[in-house]
């Protein structure tokens, strides 16, 4: 079994708990899907990238963690995901902690948007999380409790550009979050939203994080460490805990205190 003697917290109410995990064969959601495991909990994913999930379902059952589920998925494909979270519920039992992560942050300047660019960057970066959130509630309300997890952006609050539809859709969750916490809520449904700052993901570390992206965000972070997936899934871990149990409809920032 994982090592549970390190420094970092253990949340026995996750054990046997059902999670599902939207993109979760890389980046953050690879972690989320794997210290889920950690935990206990029975952990399904969705992601387009077979090998990458593939191989980290086999990376979980070597360290001797309970086996996940995994399904090549396009989120965009609204009655296929729904119909991955049923089948997984089928196994598993209800689903009890939705991490809704999936997105897509490739740049674009403002001139080549089109309808089509607009409707297909929206459908990956907010719609899911909607359609996955109205999927799980019926068995959440059934099991008397779940933890729904809608992940932001930092990017959102500050001053990027080429990226006009993902910070409108990563504005447009946290809104969603608050609107969902108030109408699932009555059941016993909690609905947060997890906001990561500029995370050392390899897409990141591949794509745009250079010396001089390092030297910036040392710059901007009051606490100047380069931030991993890691810290950004232990918050995950809390929220979808019952040690959170009273904290909903709120944005829960973790970006080393970004100025």
């Amino acid at each position: 079994m994982t090592d549970r003697t390190s420094a970092f917290a253990t949340y026995p109410s996750l054990e046997g708990q059902h999670a599902f995990v939207s993109g979760g064969a890389s980046g953050l959601g690879r972690e989320f899907v794997s210290q889920l495991a950690g935990q206990g909990s029975r952990v399904s994913f969705v992601d387009l990238d077979e090998a990458s999930g593939r191989s980290l379902v086999a990376e979980i059952v070597e360290r001797g963690d309970p086996e996940p589920v995994f399904s090549v998925v396009d989120v965009r494909n609204v009655p296929a995901l729904v119909a991955a979270i049923d089948d997984a519920a089928d196994r598993f039992g209800p689903v009890t902690v939705l991490v809704n992560n999936a997105a897509n942050d490739s740049r674009h300047a403002v001139a080549e948007v089109d309808v089509e660019l607009w409707d297909e960057r929206m459908a990956v970066n907010i719609r899911h999380h909607f359609f996955a959130a109205q999927a799980v509630a019926p068995g959440m309300r059934k099991a008397g409790h779940g933890s729904i997890i809608n992940l932001g952006s930092i990017s959102a609050h500050i001053d990027l550009t080429d990226l006009p539809i993902y910070i409108a859709a990563k504005a447009g969750v946290e809104g969603l979050t608050r609107t969902l916490a108030r109408e699932l809520g009555g059941d016993g449904i909690r609905v947060n939203c997890v906001i990561p700052g500029w995370i050392m993901t390899q897409r990141q570390l591949t794509m745009w994080v250079g010396d001089a992206e390092r030297e910036h965000i040392y710059r901007m972070q009051a606490l100047p460490e380069l931030l991993y997936p890691a810290d950004v899934a232990r918050m995950v871990l809390w929220l979808a805990a019952e040690d959170s149990r009273l904290c909903t409809g709120q944005t829960w920032v973790v970006d080393g205190g970004w100025e």
